[in-house]
């Protein structure tokens, strides 16, 4: 394939094709209201990257219940109450010509109650004096991702990426490290799966026929292993659960070092996963527009964009221009981001990534 190809539309199992293989990945940026009320930041940069011509657009992790927040500043869709300013997301995004959609998060044990969180541990161990959510407490959080979906349908998205990673709450039910429990949410692979399995499933019986489901998913830290996610992934795409699986490595071509897939990509093991109708993208240090089509080489039916859409909100329209096309080195200085129109709150976020704003930048 040639990076050509990355400006092929991409059929979806549900509603509208997206129109090209460029997705904008989630990205936490902290520029919201107290409460997850969506800013004006928020509402500009969406409006940028809703012209940036990607095929989908997502918004950054954004809270199912206020007490499942991770971070300053983070969005919610807890309360109707937000629906006005993601309404306002979702019809800037569609006037550029992309998709949409809101990715729901809660951020189980690693909520802050420095913001307001209360940490939501599987495991009474992992957290010194505080104990497991019960299994009420766990269908609780259950019932608010599917609600959250709802809101975001009612407020026009093309639909909701369900966060599975990084070790949030649905990322900490699958490790058998951090969950111990003895429920109908812990012990065998599919007890743990369980919850993640219970959100998607909800969603779509909740939400049109014509709704995206997306699944974020990652396979490093938090004692996860690899083959089970392999083996729960497998029992989702065959059952087409979801409408794409968006991998979040750190780097897609990082190679195993151990156990039965020693030796091959962290994306070889789930690109060659049958997945009938349910389409793969991979996330991770895509820099270039070289890179991005030899993922397409690699299985990938679509790439997620990062810190190349932050540098560049119109990375595909750059891309389309340009097969050469590179993103800007980093670090960059405060001002490159600036005048790019990012906010000052975006860029004092930046300044805690280490590698990205260049230090001593104004």
């Amino acid at each position: 394939m040639t990076v050509a190809d990355l400006f092929e539309p991409l059929p979806l199992l549900h509603g509208p094709a997206m129109r090209n293989r460029f997705m904008m990945a989630p990205l936490t940026n902290q520029q919201s209201e107290p409460e997850g009320f969506l800013s004006d930041f928020d509402k500009e940069w969406m409006r940028q990257l809703g012209q940036g011509g990607y095929g989908l657009v997502q918004t950054g992790a954004t809270i199912v219940e206020a007490s499942g927040i991770a971070c300053a500043r983070q969005p919610g869709i807890f309360s109707d109450k937000h629906l006005p300013g993601l309404t306002e997301v979702a019809n800037s995004i569609r006037e550029g010509g992309g998709l949409s959609a809101v990715q729901l998060h809660h951020a189980g044990h690693r909520a802050s109650p420095y913001f307001g969180g209360v940490p939501s541990p599987a495991s009474s161990r992992t957290l010194p004096g505080i104990s497991a959510l019960s299994t009420a407490e766990v269908e609780r959080i259950r019932d608010s991702f599917i609600a959250g979906a709802k809101r975001a349908e009612k407020a026009g998205f093309d639909g909701v990426a369900v966060h599975g990673a990084f070790g949030w709450i649905l990322s900490e039910f699958m490790s058998p490290i951090l969950n111990d429990r003895t429920d109908k949410y812990g012990g065998s692979l599919e007890n743990r799966a369980r919850f993640t399995i219970e959100v998607i499933e909800g969603i779509r019986r909740e939400c049109g026929p014509n709704f995206q489901i997306g699944w974020r998913l990652s396979i490093e830290r938090y004692g996860l292993r690899i083959e089970e996610l392999r083996e729960m992934t497998a029992e989702i795409l065959d059952r087409e659960l979801i409408d794409y699986l968006d991998l979040a490595l750190w780097d897609y071509n990082q190679i195993i070092q151990e156990g039965a897939f020693r030796g091959r990509t962290m994306l070889s093991i789930f690109a060659d996963l049958p997945r009938k109708g349910v389409r793969l993208g991979a996330a991770g240090r895509i820099r270039s527009a070289e890179r991005a089509g030899r993922l397409l080489d690699e299985g990938c039916d679509f790439v997620l964009i990062g810190r190349a859409g932050i540098l560049e909100r119109n990375c595909p329209v750059l891309v389309e221009s340009d097969f050469e096309h590179e993103s800007p080195a980093l670090p960059v200085p405060a001002d490159f981001l600036r005048r790019g129109g990012l906010s000052e709150r975006f860029i004092s976020h930046l300044r805690g990534w280490g590698d990205f704003v260049r230090p001593g930048s104004r």
